[in-house]
């Protein structure tokens, strides 16, 4: 009973004493083993491990790609318009000794606030930069000035232990007191555009009215000048056939241009004609001749 008094509490020791001196790391991490706040070996690999109980402590840190997003700031490129910038990183702990000594207990919240500086600074000096202006940032060459954000961030961010893999920006917009008079002012562009481009269509339009009303006297006046020349072959072609009337019978002529003149003057049911009985109107009418009665 004795032994087994002193047994069981020996057994039940050892298996505290081997299960606290043993620790796993997984394939996501890297550990530290620590004694008395020294580095005394460093776990890379995933896997079962040993440490000295009680003496030495194992910390772990992720060693996988994480992200930051960087807090939102203002930068004023060379053309002074200011832009508020939104930005994110993505970094990995790929040094855990040199990441340990930099940062010490403050772990991963003390190392993002230091990387959040870092990459706040070099956005402001990239962004800031001579031939930088808000155009540039907004264009196709948006690219290549991430890359210097990142590589520039990256050589600094190597002191803390870290890689920046990435850096992207994910907004730059105006600032909230500047949006109305840039949309004023784009306002005011767009309504010049229209203002030009309805005077150009007024000006074509006074052209093609121009050029139509032209168009419009120009057949007016052709067409009155072969009317014209139209109307004078007809009269001559009339005061022909008139001539030759004249020339076969003058007294027929006569009578036939009197029944004209008549037909002419006396229109109407109740017209009404006074002249003096010697008249020559109408010779015609009172002639006492039976022949020119008749006629």
């Amino acid at each position: 009973m004795r032994k087994s008094a002193i047994i069981l509490p020996a057994i039940v020791v050892a298996v505290a004493v081997i299960l606290s001196s043993l620790y796993v790391v997984d394939e996501r991490e890297k550990a530290l083993v620590l004694q008395f706040g020294q580095i005394k070996a460093v776990k890379e690999e995933p896997g079962l491990a040993f440490k000295i109980p009680l003496i030495q402590e194992v910390v772990k840190y992720d060693d996988r790609i994480l992200s930051l997003d960087t807090d939102v700031i203002e930068v004023t490129p060379s053309d002074d318009r200011r832009l508020v910038v939104d930005a994110f990183a993505r970094y990995r702990i790929a040094d855990v000794v040199q990441f340990r000594q930099a940062v010490g207990v403050g772990g991963v919240r003390a190392a993002e606030d230091r990387l959040s500086s870092i990459l706040n600074a070099q956005i402001r000096e990239v962004l800031g930069a001579d031939q930088v202006t808000s155009d540039t940032i907004l264009s196709e060459e948006r690219g290549s000035l991430m890359l210097r954000i990142r590589d520039n961030a990256r050589a600094q961010a190597r002191s803390l232990g870290l890689e920046v893999v990435d850096v992207r920006l994910k907004q730059t917009n105006l600032p909230a007191q500047n949006l109305e008079a840039t949309f004023a002012r784009m306002r005011a562009e767009r309504e010049r555009e229209a203002a030009d481009e309805i005077a150009r269509g007024n000006e074509a339009a006074q052209r093609v009215r121009a050029t139509a009303d032209r168009t419009v006297v120009e057949t007016l006046s052709e067409a009155e000048r072969e009317a014209q020349v139209v109307r004078g072959e007809a009269d001559a072609q009339r005061n022909g056939v008139f001539a030759e009337a004249f020339g076969a019978d003058p007294e027929f002529f006569a009578f036939y241009r009197s029944l004209q003149a008549y037909e002419s003057a006396l229109q109407g049911s109740n017209s009404s004609m006074v002249m003096t009985p010697n008249s020559q109107f109408f010779d015609y009418l009172k002639s006492d001749t039976p022949e020119a009665g008749a006629n």
